[in-house]
């Protein structure tokens, strides 16, 4: 099989650790690897055996070009930066140099990480900042398809101290309301997947909808049972959303787009009951979940 380039971004991140781990697990020869770190010393000692490293950061032009210099493919995905003086702002600086590479480096097929809520939401904050992204990419004629999760099961790990010493977690949604989830595993299973396919063309999004129809309460349940032990949820107002955001080193623009981005997934429901789940590219339950990695992350902090 003809040898092509993957570069992955993210490397040591969430879901780019996992899509790279997947690459490497491909069959051996099928793909050269190529990823851009910060920090390099975070790789993993397998990464740095096999994969091509780029120092820096994918909104770095320079490096970003360096990055993609005779890559076919490449797994976008911008990181969060509470400190972002702008939301807008902060996804621009990363989407325009890769509109630029696209156009003058011949990569010919982009999987991005975007979310629910195309045609949908607005006044989102962070979503209507990442759908905005997708736009810009697809507007370059790049073969793009956008990677669309709801909510994210691995937000909750977060507050796995919170749910071993009081048995309550979070939630800006209402508690009797069906919200959406994903595993990150399976957005990294189905980049991996679309990185080493070259059979699809045009831009699409790929919905990451997991098999659960369940609310705040219903997950808080989940929780409880996988736990042996009562765990509840209470919802949190948008701002002491805000004010917890802030609390933690956001800045005013970033945790306003978090503010924005709750109130939407509340008024326009677009991670709700009326989202169909995607068995075939998001098979991970919540309760699997739960036990396969929540309740270790629960368990590391402390005895139960």
């Amino acid at each position: 099989m003809e040898l092509f380039m993957i570069v992955v971004t993210t490397p040591t991140g969430q879901i780019g650790r996992q899509v790279l781990d997947r690459l490497l697990d491909a069959p051996y020869g099928r793909a050269g690897i190529r990823v851009i770190a910060r920090d390099p010393a975070r790789l993993s000692a397998r990464v740095r055996e096999h994969v091509e490293v780029v120092r820096g950061s994918h909104a770095d032009p320079t490096v970003l070009k360096e990055a993609c210099a005779g890559a076919d493919r490449l797994f976008w995905l911008v990181p969060p930066t509470p400190s972002a003086d702008s939301v807008e702002g902060h996804f621009r600086d990363f989407t325009e140099p890769l509109c630029d590479v696209i156009g003058r480096h011949g990569v010919e097929r982009v999987v991005g990480v975007s979310t629910l809520g195309r045609g949908v939401a607005t006044n989102a904050g962070q979503i209507s900042a990442s759908l905005a992204m997708d736009e810009a990419i697809a507007a370059t004629g790049v073969h793009y398809r956008a990677l669309c999760p709801p909510f994210l099961m691995e937000n909750l790990l977060g507050q796995a101290e919170s749910i071993r010493d009081a048995g309550l977690f979070f939630l800006a949604t209402a508690e009797d309301r069906t919200l959406r989830t994903c595993a990150t595993r399976d957005i990294a299973t189905t980049a991996a997947r679309l990185l080493l396919d070259d059979s699809w063309t045009g831009q699409d999004d790929v919905p990451l909808v997991g098999p659960d129809d369940l609310s705040p309460e219903g997950m808080a349940q989940v929780v409880s049972e996988v736990l042996d032990r009562p765990v509840r949820v209470q919802r949190t107002s948008s701002a002491d959303y805000k004010a917890s955001a802030l609390r933690f080193g956001a800045s005013e623009a970033w945790a306003q787009g978090l503010t924005d981005m709750v109130e939407a997934l509340s008024d326009q429901g677009f991670y709700g009951a009326v989202v169909p789940s995607t068995p075939q590219s998001a098979p991970t339950g919540f309760r699997q979940w739960c036990e396969e990695v929540l309740k270790p992350a629960v368990l590391a902090q402390g005895a139960l």
